[in-house]
């Protein structure tokens, strides 16, 4: 049984890395009927299988359509396997993050990716979408007890918004709390320095790194 699992792993992995959407979700299903440890499955098969993608992009072999791809197909096959694992998955999350778009911009695919990421690597992740306000994301954060917030913003003129968040957490003396750290196009070291944030990154890898080094994971 624990060979047919292993192989079971590989064709997870090899499904997200050659993107074949259609054998990801059957062995997902296939998964759950055969009541597989779930947590193995996400860990050894499909966070696996996004990890190697992530690698291609990194060595140049992948691009961004690859890596939005592989990460679209392991959020569905995600999405199927989440409601089975129930408590459990609490028990083993690094860290809990909390991502969003700022208010005034509907960007969102780097940020989805870099959430999928960050469940690929065993964080827990909400994702609260685009175009949400500074106000919503610090509530959030501080209802589910969260110990990272990713605020990305794509246009110069939403930027300001990041700031914001600082802003909110400074004036409710919760700024040691959190963790927070930027991200986007126009975002640069300077600005992060401006806002007092934690960090930024340019790319998905770079944000797991990234929030793995300030949660000493």
């Amino acid at each position: 049984m624990l060979l047919s699992h292993e192989k079971s792993y590989k064709d997870m992995v090899d499904s997200i890395v050659n993107l074949d959407e259609e054998t990801a979700i059957e062995l997902a299903n296939k998964a759950i009927n055969d009541k597989m440890n779930l947590m193995d499955v996400v860990e050894k098969g499909y966070a696996a299988g996004i990890r190697k993608v992530g690698e291609l992009w990194e060595e140049g072999e992948y691009f961004l359509p690859e890596l939005m791809r592989g990460a679209q197909i392991m959020q569905n096959c995600l999405d199927l396997l989440i409601p089975h694992l129930q408590e459990g998955s609490e028990g083993i999350s690094r860290g809990k993050v909390v991502i969003a778009t700022i208010e005034g911009d509907i960007h969102s695919i780097g940020k989805t990716i870099v959430g999928t990421m960050l469940r690929a690597y065993g964080f827990t992740v909400f994702d609260l979408g685009a175009d949400i306000p500074a106000e919503k994301i610090v509530d959030f954060a501080i209802e589910k007890e969260v110990d990272v917030i990713g605020v990305s913003a794509l246009l110069t003129t939403t930027m300001f918004g990041q700031k914001k968040i600082i802003e909110i957490l400074k004036e409710r003396n919760l700024l040691n709390r959190f963790k927070v750290i930027l991200g986007g196009a126009p975002v640069t070291s300077s600005w992060v320095k401006e806002c007092n944030a934690d960090g930024f990154a340019e790319n998905a890898i770079d944000a797991v790194k990234l929030v793995k080094s300030l949660l000493n994971k």
